[in-house]
């Protein structure tokens, strides 16, 4: 929407509070706290996928002072997807702070799939993705980050990234990860021993049950590879019973079919779901 800091945030406004809890059970899912810009929308989920629930940032884009956290609460199956990609807009200097609390409880299978976040250049962003998940749950989480406006010839080159991913069991950390980028972010993007050019990152994370991840790193890994094209770099491991599966490139498009094929394949490997993206995704 806005090449630039708005109005709004030159003007040294609050920045939005949004927030939204959503509880997920046998009768289905709901919020039971939704605070503006953040609304949940549950579309009818097609045949053989659970409930289905998309949020959506109401007000367009990501500001710096912006603040918008979400939990989600799984006590039964579920499939929590993004309405559209989230732009984090330039900011005049203060950081966007966004938190997501994923909880998987027992005999759970959530599904944690938003659209890509852009970094506009000059984006500061504060980003914690939390998974907690008990040991029959399952948890399917990703995202993807696009360096840049890329359909506009622009690169991410200077800004503040903090975006970290944080798995817990039984109230252990079993894998911690964070991305930071700051000051001549457009050198380290360039860097041959670094993201040598790449436009866009994508992550997935897999926990599953005892030793589930470990036993599906040669399906992830086979997926992953099949479903990069030529120019793309992926590659899966697994740490403490966490499988982390990655790609990086030039094109956030390929990078994004690769992801999405990726992720119809595993899931029905992992969860016994369709191998298909709901439709919001494939938009």
């Amino acid at each position: 929407m806005y090449a630039g800091a708005s109005r709004y945030e030159r003007e040294a406004a609050p920045g939005a509070d949004g927030a939204l809890t959503v509880e997920i059970d046998g009768r289905g899912l709901r919020a039971r706290r939704q605070r503006a810009p953040l609304r949940l929308f549950r579309p009818r989920s097609a045949r053989g996928e659970p409930p289905l629930g998309v949020i959506a940032n109401v007000s367009g884009g990501v500001l710096g002072g912006d603040r918008l956290e979400i939990g989600i609460d799984a006590a039964a199956g579920a499939l929590i997807a993004g309405q559209a990609a989230e732009k984090v807009y330039r900011s005049a200097g203060r950081a966007a702070r966004m938190r997501a609390a994923l909880t998987a409880r027992g005999g759970a299978a959530l599904e944690w799939l938003p659209q890509a976040t852009i970094l506009f250049d000059g984006a500061m962003l504060d980003r914690e993705t939390t998974i907690r998940a008990e040991p029959d749950a399952r948890c399917l989480a990703g995202e993807i980050l696009v360096f840049g406006r890329v359909g506009m010839g622009e690169r991410l080159a200077r800004g503040a990234v903090r975006d970290m991913w944080r798995v817990e069991r039984r109230g252990r950390p079993l894998w911690i990860d964070a991305l930071q980028l700051e000051g001549d972010i457009g050198a380290r993007l360039a860097a041959p021993d670094g993201f040598a050019g790449a436009r866009c990152l994508a992550t997935a994370i897999y926990i599953g049950a005892d030793a589930d991840a470990d036993a599906r790193l040669g399906e992830a890994r086979a997926a992953a590879a099949a479903a990069a094209p030529g120019g793309i770099r992926a590659a899966a491991t697994v740490v403490n019973g966490v499988l982390i599966a990655r790609w990086l490139g030039a094109d956030p498009a390929a990078v994004r079919a690769a992801f999405g094929a990726f992720w119809a394949a595993f899931r029905a490997a992992a969860l016994g779901r369709p191998p298909q993206l709901p439709a919001i995704w494939r938009i």
